[in-house]
């Protein structure tokens, strides 16, 4: 037996999908307007991040059951984030370079990776726009070294602009769907 009812969650599904919009566009104009704020949080965020995995790793070096190599290098992994994390809660001006500095290293191994990998596979599709993203980022990662704080403000800025586009995108969804759930609810009750 096959019903065409709408399903009961459908019926409330666009209430969530418009305020999950409306949330992510009040979140994206806060952080467009207060980038300096949202870094200073995700730096904390950093910090908190490096401590908990140094802990993990270190704990891990002293309990698995691996080479005398794997351990070493999960100590040391380990001990590095512990002391990034220390330096990151000391001075949070330090926690947002390290975060700088971090995000422009990620860059630029994708980077050299991307176009390393296009420049050696002549068959790839799209292979000049790999060799164009490739660059691009080796770019975007020199600039989260040569101008850290800016670099991330940048970042901020792009981030809130997103969060706009996918709120008013959740909001215009959330309309489409309670208009499509009417619609199917009507047709059920011919």
């Amino acid at each position: 037996m096959q019903t065409t009812a709408a399903p009961t969650m459908l019926r409330h599904l666009w209430i969530y999908t418009v305020v999950s919009g409306l949330l992510a566009v009040l979140l994206g104009v806060l952080i467009f307007l207060r980038p300096g704020a949202a870094i200073i949080v995700t730096a904390i965020f950093f910090g908190a991040y490096l401590l908990v995995t140094g802990i993990a790793q270190v704990v891990l070096a002293f309990s698995v059951r691996s080479t005398f190599g794997g351990r070493a290098l999960l100590f040391i992994s380990g001990a590095a984030a512990l002391v990034l994390a220390v330096l990151c809660f000391a001075n949070m001006s330090n926690s947002v370079d390290l975060l700088a500095i971090w995000i422009g290293v990620g860059f630029i191994f994708r980077g050299v990776a991307t176009a390393t990998s296009a420049f050696t596979d002549r068959t790839l599709p799209g292979r000049v726009w790999e060799i164009i993203v490739g660059i691009i980022s080796v770019i975007a990662g020199i600039i989260m070294f040569v101008a850290p704080l800016e670099g991330l403000v940048a970042l901020t800025q792009v981030t809130g602009i997103i969060l706009v586009v996918i709120g008013v995108i959740e909001v215009i969804t959330g309309i489409r769907i309670r208009r499509e759930s009417r619609s199917v609810a009507a047709d059920v009750g011919r």
